[in-house]
């Protein structure tokens, strides 16, 4: 944790006072801790992107291309003809408000411009004087802003407080999706430069190794391994963990971090023990070893030509389906433009379980079983033996992932994993999970260390509904199901609430999964518990 950020208590003073300038004064503050730094040319480059060039958000000159103004609204006119959504709801906001308090940077930081309606001003303000009738006669007297460097800065600084959780959306009566607003002004920035290292690096990580990390093949074989031989240690059962097997029936996808990475690493070797013990034909791939999709913060472009490598590689292996880790991201890709984008992958077959014989309808187009509907239709279907005595040293609480929860409506076939797999589970406030769960705050490619003071103020709402449930039921692992998750999670607990530590559903699982043969006495974390011998039934 950074020495520079405040103390939680100081962090806690949130001010909800406006301020006095009016709203339409784009003025903007680099201050340290509230902002990601640009983009390293070289994977600008590298991606064939536009105008690649350092920039520092802190000085004046940007460096902007001559023509930036006409390339930006340019922009807008293309996609305003091209998503018929992004039109309409650049169109029907009718200022309610009804977003306002439900923005979790909002929340943390007291600016009213994070608020969702407010943010999105800042774009539809431009929009208005443009392309509206009204604006370009009247202008600022019908909302009209001029776009001017200083607008752009000031979008460049508010659109990347932005998660894309949705949360907002929920509560909308005109059902605006702000996530969508928020992507498609990212997309203007990069058309003249204008990005994040910490999304623009992993993914041009991704085309060059199919990873965000930069893992190389063999470094991946060598990480696979290296888990096996943990594993082997742990259990006193040495797993198989194919990779490149043509011929599999499955192809298996992870988040990089779950085989890089603490917590994540413990759902990884909770996801080998777990397909050891059923015996599942699977295979990894060293190209789509990385499940996470970073082109969904940038551009609906990149976000297709990144998805596109795991149905590559499911071809090129023969595959028959295609099963995905603990990732949020993935997920949101898969679930929601996946079918419009590369699908639907009439190649593969229907996934259906090999185990329980269970057929994954809701998978038809896109061939993709999401790693916890999976699990949860073994245990229904008592294709497991569960101990779940063994996670006693946890008491668990569950943190909805924004991705697999408001865009994908997975919410309870994780709870039903963690019910059967522990003993003492608490939910947080009812208002703070499922369709309303608070996001981690460092969502959506903002999980740096540099804008770390508004990642802890974003988290801030989350860590609250955390400190509540340890307070009162002594919760001491926050459970989740996505790679981002794990990462920012653990310093915000560091920060708010240090007595949590974070972890995998699959690490549940693979703690109290009774393994034929084994010899153990910890769980996958190396602490010790009292063993209790369970008698695998005939």
């Amino acid at each position: 944790m950074s020495d520079d950020l405040a103390k939680k208590e100081e962090l806690a003073k949130i001010d909800f006072k406006p301020p006095k300038k009016d709203w339409t004064d784009p003025t903007i503050e680099f201050r340290k801790g509230s902002f990601n730094y640009g983009s390293n040319p070289k994977n600008v480059e590298y991606l064939d992107l536009p105008y690649a060039r350092e920039f520092d958000p802190r000085k004046e000159d940007w460096n902007l291309p001559d023509n930036w103004k006409e390339i930006i609204l340019e922009g807008m006119r293309d996609r305003l003809m091209k998503y018929r959504s992004f039109r309409v709801f650049m169109d029907i906001c009718v200022r309610c408000g009804a977003c306002a308090d439900k923005c979790h940077f909002f929340l943390g930081s007291g600016d009213p411009k994070n608020m969702p309606v407010l943010r999105a001003e800042l774009l539809r303000s431009v929009y208005r004087r443009d392309f509206s009738t009204a604006g370009k006669i009247l202008g600022k007297l019908a909302g009209g802003r001029e776009l001017t460097p200083q607008v752009l800065k000031e979008w460049f600084y508010y659109f990347y407080q932005c998660t894309e959780c949705r949360r907002c959306s929920v509560f909308c009566p005109y059902c605006i999706d702000t996530a969508e607003i928020t992507m498609m002004a990212r997309e203007l920035l990069h058309l003249v430069g204008i990005g994040i290292d910490w999304i623009t690096t992993p993914a041009a990580n991704c085309f060059r190794t199919g990873n965000h990390l930069g893992i190389q093949p063999h470094g991946f074989k060598d990480s696979v391994d290296f888990a096996v031989d943990d594993l082997a240690d742990l259990t006193g059962i040495r797993v198989e963990a194919p990779v490149n097997k043509k011929g599999a029936e499955i192809l298996f996808v992870v988040p990089s971090a779950d085989y890089f990475a603490d917590p994540h690493y413990y759902g990884f070797l909770g996801y080998m023990a777990l397909f050891h013990e059923i015996g599942l034909d699977y295979t990894f791939s060293t190209y789509a070893s990385e499940g996470g999709n970073f082109g969904l913060f940038h551009s609906s472009e990149m976000m297709k030509r990144l998805n596109a490598k795991i149905y590559a590689e499911a071809r090129r292996l023969g595959v028959k389906w295609i099963i995905g880790g603990e990732c949020g991201h993935m997920w949101r890709v898969l679930h929601q433009y996946m079918d419009t984008m590369n699908g639907p992958a009439d190649f593969l077959e229907e996934p259906i379980s090999p185990i329980t014989g269970t057929k994954f309808e809701n998978a038809k187009c896109t061939k993709m079983v999401h790693i916890c509907e999976f699990t949860a239709d073994l245990i229904h279907n008592n294709k497991i033996k569960l101990d779940p005595r063994r996670n006693d040293h946890w008491t668990v609480t569950f943190h909805d992932s924004c991705n697999t929860s408001r865009a994908m409506g997975l919410i309870e076939e994780p709870r039903y994993i963690l019910r059967q797999t522990c003993n003492k589970f608490h939910e947080m406030p009812e208002n703070t999970i499922k369709e309303q769960t608070f996001c981690c705050g460092s969502g959506s490619g903002l999980g740096t260390d540099e804008n770390l003071e508004m990642r802890m103020r974003g988290g801030f709402p989350r860590a609250s509904a955390v400190k509540y449930v340890h307070d009162k039921h002594g919760v001491n692992l926050l459970t989740c199901i996505c790679a981002i998750d794990k990462a920012t999670l653990t310093p915000l607990m560091e920060y708010w609430v240090p007595e949590v530590q974070v972890g995998a559903v699959h690490e549940m699982v693979g703690n109290a999964l009774v393994m034929e043969g084994e010899t153990r006495t910890t769980d996958l974390r190396s602490q010790p518990y009292e063993r209790e011998e369970v008698e695998r039934d005939d």
